[in-house]
């Protein structure tokens, strides 16, 4: 038999030693087991290494807080404004046209001219007709005449009744045919048909008008009327009778009171037609007229801010942005009552509101600052009192 070398024999030992290790499954070195097991150990004694240990947070640095100006304006009972556009207008307006066609044989009237009611605009030729009315007058002094006499007779007893009765008749036939010429004689006469000024003549003397056809335009200019379109959130502060102020186009102000305000809104616009009643006896306000009428509704508790307070809110309204007594920052939307030269009047602020004046556009709603009181300057220029830089 022959014999096995010994290199062969110890590879032989080798492999069949290889092969147990791995059937164990213990694939870990040697080392990093046994230093597995003893950090397990000391740490449960409490013997862990510092490195071990988890790390505590570190605090972050806060930072520092904005600093904003504050201030709690003066509360004033203000008169809410509505300013609206319009344009003045005559209380009446008639365009004037004739009756019949004829060629004007009268016009006693030019542009410009006042005139009353039942004053003579126009009168048309009319010879034949005032012929006619002429005869139907003597007509009926002649029927007069018999039926005096037919009285006379009949209280003699030398006409019969019947007689009488006739003589009646041919007077009320008379007078009908006189009040029928009359009639179709002031059809060619033109009358003012309420007292007001002659705006227009477009005819002359002498010249022939088609029935129908215009012959002047009046205007009733007192009182003279202000119109405008008032919107439908600011209908519930008005009412008739309320007085208005007028800035007309011209730098002219005048005062009227509110005569009319529609019921029916507009269905393009919303809006509700109002109108404006002025004295207008000298006729100084002319129809036609740009204006702004300015109305004054109930008075109501607001403050007076300039405009920069205001600002936009989350949400894209209008606002202003205050600080409460937890230093955060708050925003409340505005209600406009007036905007005058020094500011704007502003409600719907809480009457204990640190409203912020420098800062508010760098910070936002639920924000902590640091507020300061504004200086006096700032105060002065937010209630009107001096002017920035007093004391």
């Amino acid at each position: 038999m022959p014999k096995i070398r010994f290199h062969k024999l110890a590879a032989i030992v080798v492999l069949i030693g290889f092969a147990a290790w791995m059937a164990t499954g213990e694939f870990s070195s040697v080392g990093s087991a046994a230093d597995s097991k003893a950090k397990a150990a000391e740490v449960e004694q409490g013997k862990a290494p510092d490195a071990a240990k988890p790390k505590a947070a570190e605090a972050e640095p806060k930072a520092p807080l904005r600093t904003v100006a504050v201030v709690t304006p003066p509360r004033k009972i203000y008169a809410r404004a509505i300013r609206i556009s319009g344009l003045t207008e005559a209380d009446k307006r008639a365009v004037l046209a004739t009756r019949v066609a004829g060629v004007i044989d009268k016009l006693p009237v030019k542009q410009g001219d006042h005139v009353k009611t039942g004053d003579l605009v126009l009168m048309l030729a009319a010879e034949e007709k005032i012929s006619m009315v002429d005869n139907a007058k003597q007509l009926v002094a002649q029927r007069q005449a018999e039926l005096d006499a037919s009285l006379r007779l009949m209280k003699s007893g030398n006409l019969p009744k019947l007689q009488l009765d006739t003589a009646r008749s041919n007077l009320t036939q008379a007078q009908s045919q006189l009040d029928t010429t009359q009639a179709e004689l002031d059809r060619n006469e033109v009358k003012a048909p309420f007292d007001g000024v002659i705006d227009r003549v477009p005819v002359e003397l002498g010249s022939s008008v088609m029935q129908g056809g215009e012959v002047a335009t009046i205007l009733k200019l007192d009182p003279v009327i202000a119109r405008g379109e008032i919107s439908e959130r600011d209908l519930g502060y008005l009412k008739l009778g309320d007085k208005a102020n007028v800035r007309l186009v011209s730098g002219q102000t005048v005062e009227g009171t509110v005569r009319y305000i529609s019921r029916d809104a507009s269905s393009a616009t919303r809006t509700f037609r109002i109108e404006v009643a002025i004295p207008n006896g000298d006729g100084s306000v002319p129809a036609g007229m740009t204006a702004e009428i300015q109305l004054s509704a109930l008075p109501t508790d607001a403050v007076l801010l300039p405009r920069s307070v205001v600002t936009l809110g989350n949400k894209g309204d209008l606002g202003i942005r205050a600080v409460g007594k937890d230093n955060k920052v708050a925003f409340f939307p505005i209600d406009l009552v007036d905007d005058t030269p020094t500011g704007l009047v502003l409600g719907g602020i809480p009457d204990d509101a640190r409203i912020i004046v420098a800062g508010q556009e760098l910070v936002k709603e639920g924000d902590e600052v640091n507020p300061v009181e504004a200086d006096q300057a700032t105060i002065n220029k937010l209630i009107g009192e001096a002017t920035a830089g007093t004391q």
